[in-house]
């Protein structure tokens, strides 16, 4: 075989030395099912002299990685070194001018400067592509850009961070608190040392944002993603939502309603009978409501060395075969810009939890302060706190707007007697 793509990594973390092992270990089937020789020619990263599990004594050596991207011997340049701005974005930058193609895993890097990236792709006659920044070893970029094309797509639900779905799992199942499962989930690989990207819900939405621009036909817009995270999630909520028959998740969610977009990731009450309910640990989930195929869903590992080495090394054999069109399925100048749905208007059922000392009348204040805000209930639960003597009041609404039970939650807090904040997390519609 004469034909060969010659690559060039930047970042040789565990995403990037698996990437090599992968090409090392799988170069015939690789070189098969692209028609070319799949040729790693040179790497970079931070540290030259570092231990690693892996021959790298075949490939030439780039202290700079922007100089390896403008280097003419690389056909497409891997991006594995993460990051929005900074060397990533240079990297990103250098290689589109150069007329090369790119891969990378860095979803906060598309997210953020995507429009600009899609630009200068389209300028050069480069491939962007990008598979691995979503959901690691679930081939959903692939799925929305060409196997659901025949499809009107109406939503998107989505469990898209594996940190905060191994937190909440254990949190359930375990009882612990979430400091305490955070720290272990430090301690497993699952989280990193500054876990505020995964826990304040940020990596999900630069997740949620690239996906609906593929799936939409609209500009990425990240900062239009409403965010919220799962540090206040206590575990007695899970006690109370099991009850109920709910389960704790945080979840991504986009759709189109009304000619608008929303895009809201933040906790959420799933329904036991929820497809992604019952996905725990370390997983991602991805369920896309399609006008063709009904509802599909999509599970497996959404992080971690291999998937996400899997999903560059699929994105490396599209290259090689000529495979990818358009970057997010249509040319930029055919996607539209959307006015975003911000979440005050959401539209659905509430849990909401209060602790309130046990006291004649309190519940019924609250009863009325709702009845106030026109809000229904739907299921009521009320339960001695195990240690202190307190009462928690428990209350699913019936399907009302997010500002009315905001207003009734701020009379609540001004004219009843409750202790500390309520609990309020959105329930998902049932699918």
């Amino acid at each position: 075989m004469t034909d060969s793509l010659k690559v060039a990594v930047c970042g040789l973390g565990t995403v990037g030395a698996a990437t090599l092992k992968i090409i090392q270990s799988f170069s015939t089937k690789l070189s098969q099912r692209s028609g070319k020789a799949i040729i790693v020619i040179a790497v970079s990263a931070k540290n030259r002299h570092k231990e690693r599990d892996i021959n790298l004594s075949n490939y030439k050596w780039f202290d700079d990685p922007v100089e390896m991207a403008t280097d003419a011997g690389a056909d497409v340049i891997v991006e594995l070194i993460g990051g929005a701005r900074g060397v990533a974005l240079d990297v990103a930058r250098a290689t589109f001018k150069s007329g090369k193609h790119l891969i990378t895993a860095n979803k906060a890097m598309v997210a953020e400067s995507g429009p600009e990236l899609l630009s200068l792709a389209e300028s050069s006659g480069s491939t962007f592509a990008y598979e691995a920044t979503v959901a690691g070893g679930i081939p959903i970029v692939k799925a929305l850009r060409e196997g659901l094309v025949g499809n009107a797509i109406s939503n998107i639900q989505g469990l898209l961070n594996g940190t905060c779905n191994y937190i909440l799992s254990t949190m359930e199942t375990s009882g612990r608190c979430f400091d305490d499962v955070l720290a272990e989930a430090q301690k497993l690989g699952y989280a990193e040392s500054d876990p505020s990207f995964d826990i304040d819900g940020i990596d999900a939405a630069h997740k949620l944002a690239i996906l609906a621009s593929l799936a939409f036909n609209t500009q990425i817009n990240f900062k239009a993603v409403h965010t919220e995270g799962i540090r206040e999630v206590l575990p007695i909520d899970f006690k109370y939502a099991a009850e109920l028959g709910f389960k704790i998740k945080l979840v991504g969610t986009a759709g189109i309603q009304e000619g608008k977009l929303y895009q809201w990731v933040h906790p959420c009450l799933l329904n036991k009978k929820n497809p992604m309910a019952s996905v725990d640990g370390a997983y991602n989930s991805v369920v896309i409501e399609g006008s063709a195929v009904g509802t599909s869903i999509l599970t497996g590992k959404g992080a971690g060395a291999e998937p996400t080495a899997s999903a560059v090394i699929a994105d490396i054999v599209d290259v090689a075969t000529n495979r990818m069109n358009f970057t997010f399925g249509v040319p930029l100048s055919n996607l539209s810009a959307i006015k975003p749905i911000p979440i005050e208007q959401y539209l659905g059922a509430f849990y909401v939890r209060f602790e309130v000392q046990d006291k004649p009348g309190v519940f019924a204040k609250i009863s009325a302060i709702f009845g106030q805000h026109n809000i229904s209930m739907e299921s009521i639960l009320q339960r001695d706190h195990e240690t202190n003597g307190n009462t928690h009041v428990v209350i699913v609404t019936d399907e009302i707007g997010e500002v009315f039970i905001r207003a009734a939650l701020s009379n609540i807090m001004t004219n009843v007697n409750i202790i500390g904040c309520p609990s309020v997390i959105r329930i998902e519609k049932a699918l």
